[in-house]
């Protein structure tokens, strides 16, 4: 988790109390509990209090279990009559794999609803909040709202642009390497800076890479998180234009659910006939069409993809304007001038055309320095 989801009380919002402040950064805080297990929902954490008591919580710790509303209304009892309900994002009108939220809390007599942020969700999409307001409950909205944006980037990308949120994992040398000029690159990076990466991993839904690296290094590309904290495993993808990966590689065990994006013109070898796979067209007559892989991992309910790839595939996101954040552990080595760059195909011929980045958060790692930084705006 990065500090960036963690509310800061010091600029009130007009029209709520210190109250208000505290109890929804509570719910935010609950809410990020379900980071590993809640997709492809999004994460969501209720408190319930009278006056500056609380009286019940909850966040929603799994899809196809209770939401955060309801664990809320379970713990206050009737203690949540007269309540107000901080609901981190717009309690759902309609009936899902579980009932929906906004008519419990109506009908626990919750008095006043104060929700951080909407849902653009189709099925939602404001009509949560009116049916609160027809039963004539005081809701408020915008609450601590770009926290709870943040929180939820993924999901919010998925339904607000058509594709998940991209996060590009690099290790760099201080020369600004990711390899020898061989390709050997294991491991530049710490100890703990790969087992920091094993968190970034556990809350993506899918883990997307292509077919030269998968032919280097035979990743296994799975969660290895030995604390007992849960989780789904997410979906590895594998450009592969050629289907040239080898029978027996890591990815195509069955540790993790595995599919493959491969040109329409492919053989199919014998051995990844029964494999989850899918054609996507080419652009520019060369590399898969990253708009088209995003926007199907979409539609499977993909929130977030992390990026663990060679300089082709990370630059080819990098030019389609495809890169959300990039997370990068830079290490104190050096490895040469013909060392390995970090995007491949891109070059910025003036000043003009440099890509510029925003640091959004800085924390030591081991012996390394882990950065994750987004694209500037504008």
């Amino acid at each position: 988790m990065t500090a960036s989801t963690i509310p800061d009380s010091r600029f009130p919002i007009p029209g709520f109390t210190a109250t208000d402040h505290a109890l929804m950064a509570r719910a935010l805080r609950l809410a990020e509990r379900g980071a590993y297990t809640t997709r492809p929902n999004p994460m969501v954490g209720c408190v319930l209090a009278q006056g500056d008591v609380v009286v019940g919580e909850g966040w929603h710790q799994r899809t196809g279990e209770a939401h955060a509303e309801v664990l809320a209304l379970r713990e206050a009892g009737e203690r949540a009559r007269g309540a107000t309900a901080y609901v981190t994002l717009e309690p759902c009108p309609h009936e899902g794999r579980t009932p929906p939220c906004a008519p419990q809390l109506i009908a626990a007599g919750v008095t006043r609803v104060v929700v951080a942020c909407g849902d653009p969700s189709p099925q939602v999409g404001g009509r949560g909040l009116d049916l609160l307001r027809q039963a004539g409950i005081d809701v408020q909205l915008g609450l601590l709202q770009a926290q709870a944006r943040e929180l939820n980037r993924g999901f919010l990308s998925r339904i607000e642009r058509g594709r998940p949120w991209v996060r590009v994992k690099l290790a760099m040398s201080l020369d600004g390497r990711t390899a020898l000029a061989s390709g050997e690159s294991k491991w530049i990076s710490s100890m703990p800076s790969r087992q920091d990466v094993q968190r970034w991993r556990a809350r993506s839904g899918a883990l997307l890479t292509a077919s030269g690296t998968v032919l280097k290094d035979d990743p296994h590309l799975t969660v290895r998180m030995d604390d007992g904290i849960p989780f789904a495993p997410p979906l590895r993808v594998v450009i592969d234009p050629g289907l040239a990966i080898p029978e027996g590689s890591h990815i195509l065990d069955d540790n993790a659910p595995t599919l493959l994006l491969h040109a329409p013109e492919a053989r199919v070898p014998k051995y990844l006939r029964g494999r989850d796979r899918t054609a996507i067209p080419a652009r520019d007559g060369v590399m898969l069409d990253l708009g088209a892989v995003l926007h199907l991992l979409a539609e499977r309910g993909i929130n977030e993809v992390q990026t663990e790839a060679g300089a082709t595939l990370c630059g080819g996101l990098l030019q389609a304007g495809l890169v959300d954040e990039l997370l990068l552990y830079v290490v104190p080595i050096l490895l040469g001038a013909h060392g390995k760059p970090l995007f491949g195909g891109w070059d910025a011929s003036t000043m003009a055309e440099r890509f510029d980045l925003r640091i959004v958060e800085t924390r030591r790692i081991g012996t390394d320095m882990r950065l994750l930084l987004r694209p500037q705006a504008g």
